[in-house]
């Protein structure tokens, strides 16, 4: 189980820049910045695919949107090559006042080119690995090749890529042409993890021989047999974030003090702390794991559902369900129910067994939509069928709850 949260942050040219921080449920073993490849997005299959797989395996990824690329500001016509990398120091930056800086960069096709320049920024990262990438950023010109006479000449141009137009200038030519891989690879100095793809036809796997043949140890290549450029088969994805996981921890500070999900037996519910201050709490239930914290307003940091949410989303899901079956039993045209449930606590004035007209009693305010050609008479029992739910029953009854101390723990 993993949370996934938006942020926003300031890019190299000042323009507001969109991101997710995918995060473990429990504190994060290290932390991690994607790169995403060229016109794309953060939201691309392999960023997401990736970032959220290393976040479940207790690595925290920030993926962003380029200055002018997806939800982020700017406009994507005054950025270049050299832009980027500044974009990936800024997030750096970003990492490092609100979380810790990034020890791992992970690029896809032109992101890793531009990774391997970051790095040499980001003196906190210890670790790169690179997906599908270019050796040269200049490789990038062949996707518009037709169009670069007219750029050079009118200083700019609309191409079209994958289906979208975007404004190339000439100056975004040549700045890919102002950089060296060789000396940037020479100078990396960090672990660098090389993946590519055996098929990949839009980079040919002789540029992933060019960046291990230029670069120092340690250094490892890994093959992605038959996967395409973009990783689009999600196996493929899976693959390469559980390669990068079991790399990083030999180069990354992945060992410090975790808290273990907790496995609930058959039949209980085991409710431990995530390790993240006093309200985030880790359920293991019915081999599902769950989180519930407080909001932000009294003093949680709203990464899950409260108790009180819990509470009211399972007499809705029980609600739901029985009358979804006794419909089914009735063989009534119910196609749908929709409950929205609300707890509050009112003045007992009207309160017979109270002794204080000032005390307050719990409120489950409980709403039923009823979708299908229902009729009045159904529509009636249904609703009274709702207060015949398992868990209304329970909330309903007396309930006597009891509560020990496992000796083991005393």
């Amino acid at each position: 189980m993993t949370r996934s949260e938006k942020v926003e942050f300031r890019g190299a040219q000042g323009d507001l820049l969109a991101g997710r921080l995918d995060r473990p449920v429990g504190p994060a073993k290290a932390v991690g910045l994607f790169a995403h490849c060229f016109t794309c997005s953060k939201d691309v299959f392999a960023a997401q695919r990736i970032s959220t797989a290393l976040a479940e395996m207790g690595i925290a990824v920030l993926r962003f949107d380029f200055t002018g690329l997806g939800n982020s500001q700017g406009d994507f016509a005054n950025t270049n090559f050299s832009s980027n990398v500044e974009d990936l120091v800024a997030a750096a930056d970003f990492l490092r006042n609100e979380l810790q800086a990034p020890g791992l960069l992970i690029g896809h096709s032109l992101g890793g080119a531009a990774v391997l320049q970051a790095a040499l920024r980001i003196p906190e990262c210890l670790g790169v690995a690179t997906v599908n990438a270019p050796f040269e950023p200049a490789h990038v010109r062949h996707l518009f090749a037709d169009a670069i006479p007219d750029i050079e000449s009118d200083g700019a141009s609309t191409v079209s890529l994958a289906g979208r137009s975007f404004t190339i200038k000439r100056e975004f030519l040549h700045d890919l042409l102002t950089h060296r891989p060789t000396d940037t690879l020479r100078d990396l100095r960090r672990a660098l993890l090389i993946f590519h793809s055996t098929a990949d036809q839009i980079v040919g796997l002789d540029n992933a021989r060019s960046i291990f043949e230029a670069a120092r140890h340690p250094k490892t290549f890994i093959a992605i047999d038959g996967a395409d450029h973009f990783l689009s088969k999600r196996p493929d994805a899976i693959y390469v974030a559980g390669m990068i996981a079991a790399w990083a921890q030999r180069y990354l500070a992945t060992e410090g003090p975790q808290i273990k999900a907790p496995i609930a037996a058959p039949g209980t519910v085991v409710v431990t702390g995530a390790g993240e201050g006093k309200f985030p709490q880790l359920i293991s239930a019915h081999g599902h794991l769950l989180r519930a914290d407080e909001p932000v307003e009294v003093g949680g940091t709203d990464s899950g559902p409260g108790p009180y949410d819990l509470l009211l989303a399972s007499l809705g899901a029980c609600t739901a369900m029985t009358l979804r079956l006794y419909a089914k039993q009735k063989n009534w045209p119910l196609e749908n129910v929709e409950v929205t449930l609300r707890h509050s606590k009112i003045h007992a004035l009207d309160c017979a067994e109270c002794e204080k007209s000032e005390q307050k009693i719990d409120l489950i305010e409980r709403k039923l939509r009823l979708e299908g050609a229902l009729d009045e008479a159904q529509r009636s029992r249904l609703l009274e069928i709702a207060d015949k739910c398992p868990v209304h029953r329970t909330l309903t009854s007396d309930i006597r709850i009891e509560t020990s101390i496992d000796p083991a723990e005393a």
